[in-house]
């Protein structure tokens, strides 16, 4: 099945295998929205915890169907609408009137995001040819971690700044000229690409995967807050039933949401448990670091933001490294270099929080966070490559909707799991032992992810022999 490349106006036919002369560009309109997308607004108790919590369930509850959806309807097409949607949510947080409408705002963020980032991926894949792509995600996987750990310091800035008395909406309003650049790239350069004579979506099977993905994580993120009652347990043990029930309707389903040739790609599978493991270590990192700069160190939200600062640096360092040099020559050790660097960047945490004890400050941390961050943009650009390059171009919606599904389940399951063991060390351990600890269990986490590699053909070609 081959897959149809309709230009958009101005723009020549695209054959299959011939690079798409606006391809930079393209990339550069979906680097403009990424940012966006994966930005979050801190703020207060209930209406917080809300705000951020509904945008994460409507995300990762919407990945998989839309990234599917982008494969039988054409991905330009949901870009667009997802773009188009998510700056109207934006403007509409910033002139939110109340809490309710606020929090639905950011819930119609989450859900029109995981409209746009499946596509993404999935055009990058059939735009770029091979030798080029691994390039494109040197580009794309620094941004998507820069924006992540950027985002709290542009919240501090500009509620800091207050311009035009706006406070904290500016932080939507920011969005809207965005999301419009965004809609004005992908509308003039931006190709359609879709799989011909693609059949329907299933339905059933888009309702199960929905439950399941609901129920995994709405206890992961409300679980720590209210000390795992009895009944997130019950969801995370429901969602194990309703995900089975899921992979046994794909079976039968003649028109699966996922496509099931993935599964018989041995690169896509591995680099799924990679990408899982590896995001459940850093988030659940990322999550220790703040509290311990904010509740430790007693430093403002503005400020612990700029601690991450190094970490951001070294992603931005390490991910042109790897994309545009390491990853071409050495492949899969590329990506166990930038994973081994963060292994032995978390010990020098570990040691220097030993070292330094209550005294510690951001400062001594540097090095450490910095080498942190090398090893992140290390793995971000050969991980991408070598999970997607091997996917045939009808299935890639379905890849990167999958994909980003897994690691937004393993960024939870990571705050989750370290952010508990955080706290329940805390009133014994003070906040320099429970620290510590919780850096010990995402080092043995990256282990895990470093060792699950191996799995990895050796260079994202190779995985393309693995189709069933």
């Amino acid at each position: 099945m081959s897959t149809a490349l309709d230009n958009p106006p101005g723009t020549t036919s695209v054959a299959r295998g011939t690079p798409y002369r606006w391809r930079w560009i393209v990339l550069a309109t979906i680097l403009i929205a990424a940012p966006s997308i994966r930005a979050e607004l801190g703020g207060s108790e209930s209406a917080m915890q809300w705000m951020l919590a509904g945008y994460t369930l409507a995300f990762a509850i919407g990945l998989i169907t839309f990234g599917r959806l982008g494969d039988l309807v054409g991905r330009r097409r949901l870009f667009v609408i997802g773009a188009l949607g998510f700056t109207v949510a934006s403007a509409v947080c910033g002139l939110a009137t109340s809490p309710e409408l606020l929090i639905g705002s950011r819930v119609a963020q989450g859900l029109l995001g995981a409209v746009m980032i499946p596509q993404g991926f999935a055009i990058l894949k059939s735009i770029f040819p091979s030798e080029e792509l691994g390039k494109a995600f040197a580009m794309f996987g620094p941004v998507m971690g820069l924006s992540a750990v950027a985002g709290p310091i542009l919240a501090g800035v500009l509620i800091d700044a207050n311009w035009f008395d706006a406070g904290w909406r500016t932080i939507f309003f920011i969005n809207v000229p965005i999301g419009i650049a965004a809609l004005v790239g992908a509308w003039k350069f931006m190709p359609e690409v879709k799989t011909p004579g693609a059949s329907r979506l299933d339905t059933v099977g888009v309702l199960l995967v929905s439950l399941a993905s609901g129920l995994l994580i709405y206890p992961l993120v409300q679980g720590r807050e209210l000390g795992w009652p009895v009944w997130t347990i019950l969801m995370l043990v429901s969602s194990i039933v309703v995900f089975a029930l899921f992979g046994w309707r794909e079976r039968r389903s003649g028109n699966p949401v996922i496509d099931p040739s993935l599964f018989r790609n041995r690169g896509y599978v591995a680099g799924l448990g990679v990408i899982t493991t590896f995001f459940l270590a850093m988030n659940g990192f990322m999550l220790v670091f703040n509290l311990f700069t904010q509740l430790g160190l007693h430093y403002s939200p503005l400020k612990a933001g700029l601690a991450m600062v190094p970490f951001s640096l070294g992603i931005a360092i390490g991910a042109p490294l790897s994309g545009g040099l390491l990853a071409p020559k050495l492949g899969r050790k590329a990506l166990q270099l930038g994973v081994a660097v963060m292994t032995v960047a978390m010990a020098g945490v570990w040691f220097t929080l030993h070292a330094y004890g209550d005294a510690t400050t951001v400062w001594n941390l540097v090095p450490a966070t910095l080498a942190t961050g090398i090893g992140a943009g290390l793995v971000f650009a050969p991980l991408f490559d070598i999970i997607l390059a091997s996917i045939d171009d009808q299935a890639a919606g379905s890849a990167s909707g999958v994909l980003t599904a897994m690691q937004q389940y393993g960024g939870a399951i990571g705050v989750a799991v370290i952010g508990t063991v955080f706290f329940q060390l805390l009133p014994a351990h003070a906040f320099l032992g429970a620290t510590k600890t919780s850096v010990l269990v995402a080092i043995g986490l990256f282990v895990v992810s470093f060792a699950v590699t191996f799995a990895l053909p050796k260079r994202a070609r190779e995985s393309a022999v693995s189709h069933g």
